[in-house]
């Protein structure tokens, strides 16, 4: 059985598209999550144009969204080969594991696996070693603002003064830019090992 997830803000918005609302748990009193209930039924979908969009494990990255939900699906379905739409959907459970942190250390240990091959092409061109260094470094609480700032305009990021949190996103994104030009070129294997351990960092079924 295919496993789905689904991408939102934070309000319960779509994060890629459309004008819905999903129905997120909602937090009761004793700090439990009360399941969400099934939205309304979508007759028809129509990819990109109406119904309810999820994606699966392997196509996770190429999309957008603070919050990462697994979701059910039911109904007639229609997909192309980066999502599916849907008639119904009900959200499962939040996946804790996709947040600020752990997808900046993602894209610092992808980065840093494909690396080489980035500097064997770009020999003089250190701004992703730099932008690795500093997201972990960040990511692990270890940073002050400064240094952050202070790593972050060497690995070329133009950080707002002492804005530790822009600097190291900016570099975590840099530097994911830079693993994604360079699996490329590594070809399938790494595109699935990178696969794979996002699924380990976020606690969910591997491929």
């Amino acid at each position: 059985m295919k496993t789905y997830y689904k991408l939102l803000n934070a309000d319960g918005s779509p994060s890629n598209g459309g004008n819905g609302k999903y129905s997120l748990p909602v937090k009761l009193k004793s700090g439990e999550w009360q399941p969400g209930e099934w939205m309304a039924e979508i007759i028809n979908p129509v990819l990109c144009e109406r119904g309810y969009h999820v994606v699966e494990l392997e196509h996770l990255l190429e999309w957008r969204g603070t919050e990462l939900y697994e979701a059910e699906v039911r109904g007639k379905s229609i997909k192309d080969d980066k999502k599916s739409a849907h008639a119904k959907i009900r959200l499962i459970k939040k996946i804790e594991g996709w947040n600020t942190k752990n997808l900046r250390l993602f894209a610092a240990d992808c980065a840093d696996r494909v690396l080489p091959i980035f500097e064997k092409s770009y020999p003089s061109d250190d701004r992703p070693r730099r932008a690795i260094e500093v997201g972990r470094v960040h990511s692990a609480n270890r940073a002050t603002a400064r240094a952050a700032a202070h790593a972050a305009r060497a690995a070329g990021a133009t950080a707002y003064a002492g804005d530790a949190a822009y600097a190291a996103a900016y570099a975590a994104a840099y530097a994911a830019d830079a693993a994604a030009r360079a699996a490329y070129a590594a070809g399938a294997d790494e595109k699935e090992w990178q696969i794979n351990h996002l699924a380990e960092i976020l606690g969910v079924e591997k491929l």
